[in-house]
């Protein structure tokens, strides 16, 4: 009798084993966040920031050049969105082109279970022109919102009134790009944010020569990848950050 148990035991297990083997690899989680793009037009500043309930969510969705613009690709993504933008912003196209011809040449390659139809991506240029889309299948709420020399998106929101609280907050609010991003990412917040909560968020500012020492593009670069509250720490070094700058110590090497 035992032996015939541990047999029925060993069965069971080899059969449970097989059907493991044969289900497919679990999916990471979309990334579900909202996101800021912004243009300065009176330093040339372009840049982004961004807050998810992910892992270090500044790890593939913002793309910046200084000399063409800022990408946000999100949700069922596919990073190579990103660079493929950022190569059609230099190249002069208009961002509602280069959105149509980005997700339009995208080969769905996962439509069961990453489908292109639940993207959503966002562009600026160095015009301060920019351009939204979001995927029919991108989950509720999700949308985005356009307004001077800024766009902001984001989806599994509270609501519409996330992206409108960044766009009024980016348009209000004074001083360096940084601080215009950070007050934006604070009103989505406000505004109930990422249904989900907090856990990482990043921010990316470029000008052509604009950052510290030679050959430098990048004006700031931040990422506060794993916290309850990610925009504690995001804050504090943004701030930090200004008051070194207006000290000149976050100045372009001077010819």
């Amino acid at each position: 009798m035992m032996k015939r148990i541990l047999l029925a035991l060993l069965a069971s297990s080899i059969g449970l084993a097989s059907l493991l083997a044969q289900a497919p690899d679990p999916l990471p989680p979309s990334v579900a966040t909202f996101s800021i793009l912004g243009f300065d037009p009176e330093t040339g500043e372009v840049g982004g920031a961004v807050q998810s309930r992910v892992f270090s969510v500044g790890n593939g969705v913002l793309w910046a050049d200084p000399k063409g613009g800022v990408a946000a690709t999100q949700a069922i993504v596919d990073v190579s969105y990103g660079p493929k933008a950022i190569e059609l912003l230099r190249k002069g196209l208009a961002p509602e082109a280069i959105i149509q011809q980005i997700w339009e040449s995208d080969p769905d390659p996962q439509p069961e279970r990453w489908t292109k139809q639940g993207r959503q991506f966002a562009v600026i240029n160095l015009k301060g022109e920019t351009a939204t889309f979001t995927g029919p299948k991108a989950t509720t709420w999700a949308g985005g919102k356009q307004g001077k020399f800024c766009t902001a998106q984001g989806n599994i929101l509270a609501g519409p009134a996330v992206v409108e609280g960044m766009i009024k907050a980016f348009e209000e609010t004074k001083g360096h790009l940084s601080m215009r991003l950070m007050a934006a990412l604070d009103a989505g917040q406000a505004a109930g944010g990422d249904t989900r909560g907090m856990q990482s968020a990043a921010m990316l500012i470029v000008k052509e020569g604009g950052g510290v020492w030679l050959n430098n593009d990048t004006v700031l670069r931040l990422q506060v990848d794993d916290s309850p509250d990610p925009f504690k720490e995001m804050r504090r070094l943004v701030e930090g950050w200004n008051e070194r700058r207006l000290k000149n110590q976050q100045r372009p090497v001077k010819e």
